[in-house]
């Protein structure tokens, strides 16, 4: 072998034995215990937005009763102690009239009268009139429901008609107007009658001055008294002995 040649032999020996070396050097180091953890899931923030409620819907306006009333015959059974034989009306003659009306609880009521043929139309108006004008009716049943009696319906303040009776007037006996169906009383205790130093009914005394109208009062000029002029009906209060309750076709 030449020189030269020796020389490349050599290097290539020491090149060989260097790489031997670090590849052991390699082999006998520690494994890197260091781990990388894997990276936390990220969670996308939402910003709450403000939630927008629709405004309530505008409840409808309430709805105001309407005024009805019906007119139907009525029997001699139905009339009760209200009528006997020998009056001067029979019950042909007489209808029963139900009839819509604001009570003094402000609340709409029913109530019954029994009035003559004749009348039942201007009672269906009058009441109309003060159904509308809101007037308070303390109550309103036919009289046969206190018996007939008279002063037993006016101390309930119960607003009537017919009654078989006769006048409750100074003089010698007579037919009421009432006996005819052709009268009606109206809120007795707040419209009571002054006869000859009496009361009737008597629980009316805190309504003998008249100079401070109250609900349901009979007035100069008021809706009531209005009313039944518009039918042609006459009013008692002006009497001299007056009869605030009282009204009647005939005058009497």
């Amino acid at each position: 072998m030449s020189r030269s040649g020796s020389r490349h032999a050599v290097a290539a020996v020491t090149a060989l034995l260097a790489l031997l070396a670090l590849l052991a050097a390699c082999a006998g180091a520690a494994p890197d215990a260091t781990l990388t953890a894997p990276a936390a899931p990220t969670t996308a923030v939402v910003q709450d937005l403000p939630v927008t409620t629709p405004p309530p819907a505008t409840p409808p306006p309430p709805t105001t009763p309407a005024f009805a009333a019906t007119v139907s015959a009525v029997t001699a059974a139905e009339l009760g102690a209200s009528w006997r034989p020998g009056c001067p009306v029979g019950p042909g003659e007489l209808r029963r009239v139900t009839l819509a009306h604001w009570g003094f609880d402000g609340q709409p009521a029913a109530g019954s009268l029994v009035v003559n043929a004749s009348a039942a139309q201007a009672m269906v108006n009058v009441f109309r009139r003060l159904f509308d004008e809101r007037f308070p009716i303390r109550g309103m049943a036919t009289i046969d429901a206190y018996g007939g009696d008279d002063d037993a319906s006016m101390a309930a303040d119960n607003t009537s008609a017919f009654n078989c009776r006769n006048a409750v007037a100074t003089g010698p006996p007579r037919w009421s107007a009432h006996a005819y169906g052709l009268a009606i009383d109206v809120n007795p205790v707040e419209n009571p009658y002054l006869l000859a130093g009496q009361v009737l009914p008597p629980a009316g005394r805190e309504y003998v001055d008249r100079s401070r109208p109250r609900p349901g009062m009979a007035v100069a000029g008021g809706v009531l008294t209005e009313a039944f002029a518009a039918e042609g009906w006459q009013w008692g209060g002006r009497w001299s002995n007056p009869d605030y309750q009282h009204f009647s076709s005939t005058g009497g």
